[in-house]
């Protein structure tokens, strides 16, 4: 628990999310939708939006402006999984953006898409081998991880 507590206050604290757009803009979540898990947003390209749209089995609120799509996941989608590039993980809602509209009403009654299928997803378009648990830190610190 406390190992969590000081992850996340680390997230926020970190600026290491590169700000392209030259502004910020808060993802507004439907009201009918609750967000009890707490919400971060996870960005790919546009270019790759619709293929990840259409493959996975469960998609909650999808926002997308002209350069990025973004899902909403519950908080903490990062913990010990490393997202790789292109995709963007923010903590939180405000994210690099000119104008998102939601383009995406989730079929059940929440607003997250599931983080491991879509986190799977993004790797295979990556071209990327999965990472979570030990592996995924010591690729953070550029250390190797005990066999």
């Amino acid at each position: 628990m406390l190992r969590t507590a000081l992850h996340r206050l680390s997230r926020g604290l970190r600026g290491d999310l590169p700000d392209h757009t030259g502004g910020r803009v808060e993802l507004a979540l439907p009201a009918a939708l609750p967000a009890s898990l707490g919400c971060d947003a996870v960005g790919v390209p546009a270019r790759h939006g619709f293929r990840l749209l259409a493959r996975l089995p469960r998609t909650g609120c999808v926002f997308a402006d002209t350069d990025w799509w973004w899902w909403i996941v519950p908080s903490g989608s990062d913990l010990d999984l490393k997202w790789p590039a292109p995709a963007r993980y923010v903590v939180g809602t405000n994210v690099p953006a000119e104008h998102p509209r939601l383009i995406h009403w989730p079929d059940s009654p929440s607003p997250y898409t599931p983080p491991i299928p879509f986190y799977l997803m993004v790797c295979q378009l990556a071209g990327t081998t999965p990472a979570w648990g030990r592996e995924a830190r010591a690729q953070d610190t550029g250390t190797v991880a005990a066999q």
